[in-house]
């Protein structure tokens, strides 16, 4: 009865291990698979247009374009720019749709 216990016990955990990694791997993939064009053209374009060419400074620091993307901006009149950290954006997929507005200017 007690080894029963034991394997049972045994395959259990081998069973959440098995969970956990997979869990982990996919959130690693979402990652790479995060498409930049698509959210901008989604989230982005009505503001800054097509090309990025409105509201969109290039001579600033990536920083300061990261934390404006992840937190929002408000302007001196509306639409405010909204942060988008809230709507599940995270720093490296910030960095990343940053990379593309800059795209667009070239």
């Amino acid at each position: 009865m007690i080894k029963t216990i034991e394997r049972l016990l045994l395959a259990t955990m081998l069973l959440a291990a098995f969970v956990a990694l997979s869990l982990s791997s996919a959130g690693a993939r979402s990652q790479d698979q995060f498409d930049a064009a698509g959210t901008y053209k989604a989230k982005c374009v009505a503001c800054h247009g097509p090309k990025a060419e409105k509201k969109f400074d290039c001579a600033k620091a990536d920083d300061e374009h990261t934390q404006t993307i992840l937190k929002g901006k408000k302007m001196e009149k509306p639409p405010n720019m909204p942060g988008f950290e809230e709507k599940g954006i995270n720093a490296d997929q910030a960095k990343a749709l940053l990379e593309y507005m800059k795209s667009l200017k070239t």
